[in-house]
């Protein structure tokens, strides 16, 4: 069964005139029987009036749509936008118009959820950001405020202030540095040199450089059983260099004593091949696990800042190998241990 909401203004417009126009065919029948003049009269009428109707409802209905439509789309109408407004919008029934201006409200309402999350988002980043500067600034600030007001004096006291200060120093450089390779990488100015090469090379390359880390908590790093035989990647050599560093590194220091760091490779469907770091350390919380990725994200805070570090290197792992269009994940589980995988195209030919 029809429904009003369903015509659009030429249907409304013919549907008002033709009952106008039957009132007029029977009184023109009451006092003229002649049937052509009749219909004459009621053709012309019933024209008249659907004309007059359809621009009275362009006129003043469709005017306030096209108000709406252009408040939905925020932009100064083009040519093209003119034509439509003028000629294809009255065409649309009322229903067809509804439905715009409900999708319109649906994208606009995700659209809000999504300046809502990045408004936590910014405020939870300035708010990290601002406790991380602060941190080594004040410790820097409280060490040459000591020595300016005496300890300059006792060289045994001197010595080891300076050095202190020296290492916070180097925090916040270090921080500085990772804000700024992260901004390089989102703006895309980061660019990659990809080569060709073997991933074991490179994770026994990086177990070698993290050796004397392992050694302090007498933890094994090897290349998984029965992942020896070589597999070539094609990426970038040095920036994968860097993701290795930052989940060997993690799984050092959140690694057990005495524990073991795996380092795993399987070639994939599609060219791809899936690089893993494994440890049995503590593990990581199911509620941690879907923000490990953020920047200063911590799954214990208070151990996290004495262990050190910037808060930024799963954040860098991420960027870096979303720069070579592959993807980033991790597995754990509490007194288990952590597993963090990324593929990567494989040799290029």
């Amino acid at each position: 069964m029809l429904s009003g909401k369903n015509f659009s203004a030429q249907q409304i417009a013919a549907l008002t005139a033709l009952p106008l126009a039957v009132i007029v065919a029977v009184t023109g029948y009451l006092y003229h029987e002649r049937w052509i003049v009749i219909g004459v009269a009621v053709a012309g009428f019933y024209i008249l009036a659907y004309l007059l109707i359809a621009f009275m409802l362009r006129r003043f209905i469709y005017r306030k749509l096209k108000l709406i439509y252009k408040l939905i789309y925020q932009t100064k109408a083009t040519k093209k936008e003119e034509f439509y407004y003028n000629n294809i919008l009255p065409q649309k029934s009322i229903d067809e118009v509804r439905e715009d201006v409900e999708v319109w409200a649906e994208h606009h309402k995700e659209e809000i959820e999504v300046l809502r999350e990045n408004e936590i988002f910014r405020k939870e980043f300035l708010l990290n950001l601002s406790h991380e500067l602060k941190t080594p600034v004040f410790a820097i600030q409280g060490y040459i405020d000591t020595l300016i007001n005496g300890a300059m004096d006792k060289p045994e006291v001197n010595k080891k202030f300076l050095g202190n200060a020296a290492k916070n120093v180097s925090r916040l450089v270090n921080l500085i540095n990772d804000l700024d390779e992260i901004s390089r990488l989102e703006s895309g100015e980061q660019l990659l040199y990809k080569e060709n090469f073997v991933i074991q090379d490179l994770i026994e390359d990086v177990f070698e450089t993290l050796s004397i880390n392992a050694e302090e908590k007498q933890i094994k790093c090897f290349i998984k059983k029965g992942c020896e035989l070589p597999l070539t990647v094609y990426a970038d050599k040095e920036k994968i260099r860097q993701v290795l560093i930052n989940l060997v590194d993690n799984a050092i220091k959140y690694g057990k004593q005495h524990g073991i760091v795996e380092g795993s490779a399987y070639r994939m469907e599609g060219k791809r091949i899936l690089i893993e770091i494994t440890d049995d350390g503590a593990g990581i919380s199911e509620e941690h696990l879907p923000r490990i990725f953020e920047r200063f994200y911590r799954t214990d805070l208070a151990r996290n800042r004495k262990i050190g570090g910037s808060g930024l290197g799963l954040s860098i792992c991420k960027h870096i190998i979303e720069a070579h269009g592959q993807a980033i994940h991790v597995r754990s589980k509490v007194d288990v241990g952590s597993s963090f995988g990324f593929t990567l195209q494989s040799m290029r030919n």
